[in-house]
């Protein structure tokens, strides 16, 4: 029965320690990726993280408001272009794909009118294979 509660014990400590770890990796790369706003753009206040290996994709909902312009910065790792990102309209249809654009570390999109999207990140593989992705979503106020 010891042994059983000791197994139990170091497995939840290697949890705990490796959940840390990335925690801290993610907010190295938050802050990273924040170089990528100037003044004139406002944080929706989110931090949109996922932690992926290999060819996993991260995927966040999001809605746009009409009328704006927003800045989406991906992110991955201390350097740029770690991170291909797609943006989707909600029938999937391709919006934008920062491989398009040289993996672009952000862009700006004028929105007309109110829009639903998906956002999807990859890593980028010729880079790194794994890695916590960070977006980050600004506007103009």
């Amino acid at each position: 029965m010891k042994k059983i509660i000791l197994r139990y014990t170091l497995f939840a400590a290697f949890f705990v320690s490796f959940a840390n770890q990335a925690n801290a990796q993610c907010d190295t790369i938050a802050t990273v990726c924040n170089e990528n706003f100037t003044r004139e753009y406002l944080s929706d206040g989110q931090e949109y993280r996922a932690l992926l290996f290999d060819d996993q994709t991260s995927e966040f909902h999001l809605t746009l408001y009409g009328q704006s312009i927003y800045r989406f910065a991906a992110c991955s790792g201390i350097t740029n272009g770690n991170l291909i990102f797609r943006v989707y309209d909600e029938e999937r249809n391709e919006i934008f794909n920062s491989s398009d654009h040289g993996n672009a570390p952000y862009w700006d999109f004028n929105v007309n009118s109110t829009l639903d999207i998906i956002v999807e990140g990859n890593l980028n593989l010729d880079k790194v294979e794994s890695g916590c992705a960070v977006l980050l979503v600004g506007f103009k106020p």
